[in-house]
């Protein structure tokens, strides 16, 4: 039997891949043969990994919310196997705490990020052999969460979007979406210096009993998920949303 979850050959493009969650699944993405192209505002950032991980990784300056940073980011590319949109921003606070410029600038980054994305990305995949988007969703787009009004939105909006790609495209590319649970990555540590300045430790432990499982969820694991929905051995996994949340949703 050939070694399964390879992308030997397969140009992946990873939105926010410089840190966090996009930076794990760049490493994984790329240790399973895929030549991985890492796409963030940070080019430094960017260029660092690409450089530190070789097999071909290119680095790629992107801000998914503007429409023409991302139409010259993807006149670059003459190819593209698959695409995880992984780009996202956060937000603490009620409706009353949201206020219209955190809503846009929300709405910006987690939606109109992946809609201009996909949709600059939809000829290269629907030319590709295997064609596959990955969209990484949250837990907070399937629940409530109190303090997360606008967040939940956006998330809530990711899982649709991915579920009507997936009807709109279903035999020409594969569309997917993951949605974590609360991953220990800078997203997290940012919150807590934020918030939580002074009580870190206390609220960290809080974060970590909030999952049922007693502990944060880690970016590599996120990062196989992402692996495998790009891979042939998922090549009938089509419109699903996998949750990856140490329990969280079933409880």
């Amino acid at each position: 039997m050939s070694t399964p979850f390879r992308l030997d050959r397969r140009r992946i493009l990873v939105t926010g891949g410089a840190s966090g969650i996009g930076e794990a699944t760049v490493r994984v993405l790329a240790a399973a043969g895929a030549e991985v192209v890492i796409a963030d505002l940070n080019l430094e950032a960017a260029q660092r990994l690409a450089d530190e991980i070789g097999g071909g990784a290119m680095p790629l300056q992107l801000d998914v919310a503007d429409p023409e940073s991302v139409r010259s980011a993807f006149a670059t590319l003459d190819r593209l196997d698959g695409l995880v949109n992984n780009a996202g921003i956060g937000h603490v606070g009620s409706i009353e705490e949201c206020e219209l410029e955190d809503w846009n600038r929300l709405m910006r980054v987690n939606v109109d990020g992946v809609f201009l994305v996909t949709k600059a990305a939809l000829p290269l995949l629907l030319s590709a052999e295997r064609g596959a988007v990955v969209n990484i969703g949250s837990v907070a787009g399937l629940v409530g969460i109190k303090r997360r009004f606008a967040y939940c939105a956006t998330k809530g909006a990711v899982v649709m979007i991915s579920r009507q790609l997936a009807a709109e495209y279903a035999g020409k590319m594969r569309v997917n979406c993951i949605c974590p649970g609360t991953v220990d990555t800078p997203f997290v540590e940012a919150y807590l210096e934020k918030y939580h300045k002074h009580e870190k430790q206390e609220v960290r432990q809080q974060l970590n009993a909030r999952q049922p499982v007693g502990r944060l969820g880690r970016p590599e694991e996120i990062a196989y998920m992402a692996l495998y929905l790009l891979s042939d051995e998922a090549a009938f996994v089509h419109g699903s949303v996998q949750t990856i949340d140490g329990g969280w949703t079933a409880i």
